[in-house]
């Protein structure tokens, strides 16, 4: 398995990283004993980045690795976040007080069952919080052992900078795929220029780029993503043609659209580790695939062409949520 190295923490992880979001409930229905066997085939496949956050299922999604990852500990390199919380009335908001941040670690910490998380990030920047005081708490994590290193979600690159004068940041996550990539690629400037890594999560477009969805019919009734503009209407007529020309270009490499994106992905640059998520081995087979698609300058500009920044249509999130991405 080819590795990459997390900004200068100096954790090494597989080049491709597996998202565990999908296995609580978010896109539809899941099955916690076969997410498990999944999450193993993963690693026997030799995926050693697992991605999880208290706020998947709202600690569902660690408990269920905290389970897969019983005797199964060492070479596994485990990401979760904290920030995003649930209100009374049910919204949601985001807490990056000093306070927060030492409690929701304890409580993720022993979710996961582990003695200490290998890269802990702030899942969404809190506005009303300085950001040298959230990672001030998150340095006081290092140095107590309890994380070995950190990162950012959807953080702005001026915050990132900010931030990283604090403690080094090991990676930033962002989407990032080639539906989206006006902030990923803006993103991927500031962490380049700073030695840290991008983590892209829905580097698929959250399935759009696989060329499984054609109409709202391909999505299960309860699934999130029917209240992604992406997905509704116009945009998703916009966005099922570029995939088209995608899949008749994977039809020209032998591969999948999900391959062919994969690639484009990780041929940006070695700083690079995108974590598709999937509840389904064969995915995992599919994804890792990727890693064999060999592209050249002309293909990565030919790909490049079929979806220039900004040509994924429909905002990367309805709007409410849409309020805590990018800070």
């Amino acid at each position: 398995m080819e590795t990459r190295t997390l900004g200068a923490s100096g954790i090494k992880v597989s080049a491709i990283g597996l998202g565990l979001m999908s296995m609580s409930g978010i896109y539809g229905n899941a099955n916690d004993e076969e997410s498990v066997r999944v999450i193993h085939y993963a690693l026997d496949k030799g995926i050693s980045f697992l991605d999880s956050a208290d706020m998947y299922g709202w600690g569902h999604n660690e408990e269920l690795l905290g389970k897969a990852l019983r005797g199964r500990r060492d070479g596994v390199v485990v990401a979760t976040k904290f920030g995003q919380v649930k209100l009374p009335d049910g919204k949601q908001d985001v807490d990056g007080s000093p306070a927060y941040v030492m409690r929701a670690c304890e409580a993720s910490l022993r979710r996961l069952g582990i003695d200490a998380i290998d890269l802990y990030y702030q899942h969404r920047v809190d506005p009303k919080v300085p950001i040298e005081e959230t990672v001030g708490a998150m340095k006081r994590l290092v140095e107590a052992g309890k994380v070995r290193a950190i990162g950012l979600s959807e953080a702005r690159p001026e915050t990132i900078r900010r931030a990283h004068k604090i403690h080094p940041i090991a990676a930033v996550q962002n989407e990032y795929s080639l539906l989206y990539r006006v902030e990923g690629e803006e993103t991927l400037q500031a962490t380049r220029e700073l030695g840290i890594t991008l983590v892209p999560y829905a580097p698929l477009g959250r399935s759009m780029l696989t060329g499984s969805v054609k109409g709202k019919a391909d999505l299960p009734d309860g699934d999130r993503r029917l209240a992604h503009p992406r997905f509704q209407g116009e945009h998703l007529d916009k966005n099922v043609k570029i995939v088209k020309r995608l899949e008749e270009m994977a039809a020209e490499k032998k591969c999948t659209p999900a391959q062919l994106v994969l690639a484009w992905l990780l041929a940006q640059g070695k700083d690079i580790v995108p974590i598709p998520g999937t509840k389904r081995k064969q995915r995992v087979d599919e994804n890792l695939d990727a890693l064999e698609v060999r592209l050249s300058a002309a293909d990565v500009t030919r790909i490049s062409d079929i979806a220039p920044p900004g040509a994924g249509a429909g905002l990367r999130y309805p709007a409410d949520a849409l309020k805590r991405v990018y800070l």
